[in-house]
């Protein structure tokens, strides 16, 4: 019991690094709270500080929550899924910026990473299956909070469908009710027409 509320514990942590802050700071010396959304996740980032420190953040946010899993495997097995839920919290209520961070789009690709290598046993495939369902729904529609939520949401029934643990799928659940919390203000401008579409993809 001691060793997974540590691995928790550590975990939120862990998603606690705001990396958009940290890069916009450390190499741009901007405050990315203050430009576009304020959001400190990689879409503002992208949009603030340039393509490269989109990427950067876009990484950086995906692999601490494979990593948070990671760790929890190697200190006390069987709590990544758990490891990988309080990354993504704390990727968007991050105790190291105010409680008030990312919307966890980025984590949860890291989660779906972790579920794939490290639980399931799916490997990579499965992973990968999500990747092309962002995109390709980011190509239909061009809006990056819509793709987001869709493509996290797919995860649900997909885990179903391959018979993975129930706690697996439940936890899928319980992530794409935080992505989709979090992009509430998304949601209201979709609805009402007036939300901002990328232009890269066409």
């Amino acid at each position: 019991m001691t060793m997974t509320i540590l691995a928790i514990l550590l975990s939120y942590l862990f998603g606690s690094i705001p990396w958009a802050l940290v890069i916009g700071k450390t190499f741009y010396h901007k405050d990315i709270r203050t430009e576009g959304s304020g959001n400190l996740g990689a879409t503002n980032a992208g949009r603030v500080l340039g393509k490269p420190a989109g990427i950067a953040v876009t990484v950086l946010d995906a692999l601490k929550a494979f990593l948070s899993m990671y760790i929890a495997s190697r200190i006390a097995p069987g709590t990544e899924i758990y490891a990988g839920l309080a990354c993504c919290l704390g990727h968007c209520f991050p105790l190291f910026a105010g409680f008030h961070g990312g919307k966890a789009v980025a984590t949860s690709y890291g989660f779906f990473l972790g579920i794939s290598l490290l639980v399931t046993g799916h490997i990579f495939w499965q992973f990968l299956f999500e990747v092309i369902c962002f995109f390709a729904i980011l190509y239909a529609c061009r809006m990056v909070s819509a793709s987001s939520i869709l493509s996290v949401g797919i995860a649900v029934p997909v885990s179903f469908v391959l018979g993975n643990e129930p706690k697996v799928t439940i936890a899928l659940l319980i992530l794409w009710l935080l992505v989709t919390y979090r992009h509430r203000a998304n949601i209201e401008r979709i609805y009402k027409g007036t939300e901002s579409r990328i232009k890269w993809m066409g």
